[in-house]
C-alpha cells in the first residue's frame, strides 16, 4: 500500500489522519507520520504525555503493517516496549516506523519519535503486530465445488 492507499484505508475505518497521524512518507519497509501538536496532548509538567507518544508509535507501526501485509484491519499489537529518551518539545511529533521482520504471523519493527525540527529521538519503541490466521478454525468450511 502506498500513501494514497493508506489514507483511503484510514478514511474507510473512520480515522482522521489529522488526529491519528498525517502520513508524510511511505517507502519500502518504512512509514513516517506526523502527530500535530495540540495543548490537549500535554500532561502535568507541560510536556507531551507518554500515552500520546505510545499511541503515535502504535499507529505508525499499524500503518507499516498495512504496507507489507495489508489491508489487514484485524492486525493487533502483541507487544509494545517504549524507551523515553528525552523530553519532547512543544511541537509536532514525527514517528518513523522501520520494518525489522515480516513473518507469516508476526510483523516486528522499531519506531523512532522525534520533535519536529530536532534530529535527536525523544523515544524509541519496539513493536510487534500479529496478523490474523488465514485458516480461522471458527470459519465454516468452504462450499463444495459443484463441478468436480
Amino acid at each position: 500500500m502506498d500513501r494514497e492507499d493508506l489514507n483511503e484505508f484510514l478514511a474507510e475505518l473512520g480515522l482522521d489522519p489529522k488526529v491519528h497521524g498525517e502520513i508524510e512518507r511511505v517507502d519500502p519497509g518504512s512509514v513516517r507520520i506526523r502527530m500535530p501538536f495540540h495543548s490537549r496532548l500535554l500532561r502535568m509538567g507541560n510536556t507531551i504525555s507518554g500515552p500520546a507518544l505510545m499511541g503515535l508509535a502504535d499507529r505508525a507501526m499499524y500503518l507499516l503493517v498495512q504496507t507489507v501485509a495489508g489491508p489487514v484491519v484485524e492486525a493487533v499489537t502483541t507487544s509494545l516496549h517504549i524507551d523515553f529518551l528525552r523530553r519532547p518539545a512543544r511541537a509536532d511529533v514525527i514517528a518513523e516506523a522501520r520494518l525489522l521482520r515480516h513473518g507469516r504471523r508476526l510483523v516486528v519493527g522499531d519506531v523512532y519519535l522525534y520533535s519536529d525540527g530536532d534530529q535527536r529521538p525523544v523515544a524509541r519503541a519496539a513493536v510487534t503486530y500479529a496478523l490474523p490466521d488465514a485458516r480461522d478454525p471458527a470459519a465454516p468450511p468452504p462450499p463444495a465445488d459443484p463441478d468436480p
